[in-house]
């Protein structure tokens, strides 16, 4: 059975909408749970099929997962394994992070080299390095890591050459069960990763300098349960909020900290939107005269690399030339291709795209082929005249919870079409 998302656009959003948990938060915390045998009890957790991997992932070393709702309970008393397989990490990229609570628990952990997206290199050898520093015995071959630390790991200084998420993440989740004093310099300072931090607080670390460039980690011998809420996305939010943009709407956006949206707000306001931040979300108040902006990714608080696609879709409807420039991973374009099907005018040079707004772009049979992609598929075909259909929307399903139902609720006009069936879902008004 193979489903397509069908949008008619042309129409300004409405209403409030409430975005889910966040994603990048729930996934290195589910696996920060493999560090204590006891219950973790975790709120606000979305509905991905990125979780529900996560899921099946933790199962695998041992743990008793139930999930109701959006609260989820994890258990570990031991693990039963420390080999995650190609098969199990290959359609989640975030599953590598399982190697330092695996090393730090377990004392020696088997794990393949990750799959996910195709949006660049993403080398893991920063990871690798940090946790050679930490005492690991690391070997790569045919693909997957080979790591043991028979005698445990031990606190280090760790220096990144570049702030990654991922590598800060797995030295975190390390540390934090490695008694000592761990020191990791060149940190990212994303949301999820303060997230993280004040999660592994919660059972049991001691931890400063989350959210800033040096972070020191007071690992345990031993660790306990706790319950703990997750931050909403920011990247949902983002979303949101662009989808409103492009179709000149106006509309609230809770169940997220305006604080983690970081340089996007104040591009948001270089576009000329009026918004009202909030304790839990913003509102848009006017997005009815927009301008032309240039923007370029960076670690937080800089533009988000999550946003980019977001960020272009809308820009191919605004008067003027606008341009996006990506540092953060160099093939991160895949939706340019798509939206030019939609009649957007971009051009790309190297790392940057430039973007020529066009009055109105037209509905077109396109494909995702990333979260983010898809994503900007979606506010383009809002923003569209006629019918947008959007094929792979599995790839949607990663990264936004109930997403037809949410952007019903600001007045959209979309629904589901199962390409093997002669009946069409389809709601809104």
């Amino acid at each position: 059975m193979s489903e397509i998302i069908e949008i008619h656009g042309g129409k300004p959003l409405s209403g409030e909408v409430f975005v889910s948990g966040a994603k990048n938060a729930a996934l290195p915390i589910m696996l920060a749970s493999l560090l204590t045998g006891e219950e973790v009890v975790l709120r606000n957790v979305p509905n991905l099929t990125d979780v529900h991997l996560s899921i099946h992932l933790l199962e695998h070393f041992g743990s008793t997962v139930e999930l109701s709702r959006n609260t989820l309970r994890i258990q570990t008393p031991r693990l039963v394994a420390t080999e995650a397989s190609y098969s199990l990490v290959k359609a989640l990229r975030a599953s590598f992070w399982v190697l330092g609570p695996l090393l730090a628990r377990g004392g020696a952990a088997r794990v393949a080299l990750p799959g996910g997206d195709v949006i660049g290199a993403r080398p893991v050898d920063i990871h690798l390095e940090a946790l050679a520093q930490m005492g690991a015995d690391i070997n790569v071959k045919h693909g997957v890591v080979m790591a043991s630390a028979p005698q445990g790991l031990r606190p280090a200084e760790i220096d990144f050459r570049f702030p990654s998420v991922g590598a800060t993440h797995q030295v975190l989740m390390a540390a934090a069960r490695t008694p000592g004093r761990t020191v990791i310099r060149g940190a990212a300072r994303e949301p999820e990763v303060i997230a993280l931090a004040e999660f592994l607080v919660a059972i049991g670390a001691e931890i400063e300098g989350a959210g800033q460039s040096t972070i020191v980690v007071h690992g345990k011998e031993s660790l306990h349960g706790c319950d703990f809420h997750l931050i909403g996305d920011r990247i949902e939010a983002a979303t949101y909020i662009l989808a409103v943009i492009a179709t000149r709407g106006t509309a609230r956006i809770r169940g997220f900290d305006p604080v983690h949206l970081g340089a996007f707000l104040d591009l948001i306001s270089q576009m000329g939107v009026k918004v009202r931040n909030e304790a839990d979300g913003i509102t848009i108040i006017d997005s009815s005269s927009l301008h032309p902006v240039d923007a370029s990714t960076g670690p937080f608080p800089d533009f988000a690399t999550d946003i980019q696609a977001l960020l272009m879709a809308a820009t191919t409807v605004i008067d003027g030339k606008s341009s996006i420039s990506e540092q953060v991973f160099e093939g991160r374009f895949s939706h340019v291709s798509e939206l030019a099907r939609m009649g957007a005018q971009i051009s790309v040079e190297g790392r940057t795209a430039h973007i020529t707004g066009v009055p109105k772009l037209s509905g077109a049979f396109v494909e995702a082929r990333d979260i983010r992609a898809g994503a900007a598929l979606c506010i383009a075909g809002l923003a569209a005249e006629g019918l947008t259909q959007i094929a792979e929307p599995q790839h949607l399903r990663r990264g936004y919870a109930d997403l037809e139902q949410k952007l019903r609720a600001l007045g959209a006009r979309v629904g589901k079409k199962v390409t093997d069936a002669e009946d069409f879902m389809f709601s809104g008004c």
